[in-house]
């Protein structure tokens, strides 16, 4: 099962005047299933693209990754996307920056990781239903690489590796 957006949201999205999404000479059902309204109607849908769906999973996580490091987000919140290792490791990195922030005071090491932004995401599929991925991150100090593996988990992308440079 693939996730996908009704064809109603894409037409509202569209500026008035710009052309409607192509459709099927047979009409939108023979070749998309529908999903039905509110209002009684129905819409069919449009398959998401995966590489798509996988840029976007990875660009939040890293984003999410980076603010745990400055200390902003909780790490609780990446629970439900990172599995156990990365989590531990991820937990681990933070508290061993906070510890030094701590024991040393250097200010340099207090703007580590702040105003993290991902520039960019490359994603590579390695086999059906896994990906690895690569991303820049520039925060106050430097910039930074990232290195992220997702693999498909009963309908959910889930990061079995993530490594911060």
């Amino acid at each position: 099962m693939t996730a996908a957006t009704p064809l109603h949201a894409v037409r509202e999205r569209t500026a008035p005047g710009a052309a409607e999404p192509a459709q099927s000479p047979h009409g939108p059902a023979a070749t998309a299933p529908v999903v039905p309204l509110r209002d009684g109607t129905s819409a069919p849908l449009r398959p998401v693209d995966p590489m798509a769906e996988v840029r976007a999973v990875t660009r939040s996580t890293v984003q999410a990754a980076m603010e745990v490091l400055a200390g902003i987000r909780p790490i609780h919140q990446l629970a439900r996307r990172l599995d156990p290792r990365c989590l531990a490791a991820l937990q681990h990195r933070a508290a061993l920056i906070r510890r030094e922030i701590t024991r040393t005071g250097n200010p340099a090491l207090a703007r580590l990781h702040r105003n993290s932004a991902v520039r960019s995401v490359r994603v590579c599929e390695i086999s059906d239903g896994t990906y690895e991925a690569s991303a820049v991150v520039v925060d106050d100090v430097r910039a930074r690489a990232v290195a992220v593996r997702l693999e498909r988990s009963k309908q959910v992308w889930r990061v079995t590796e993530l490594v911060i440079g």
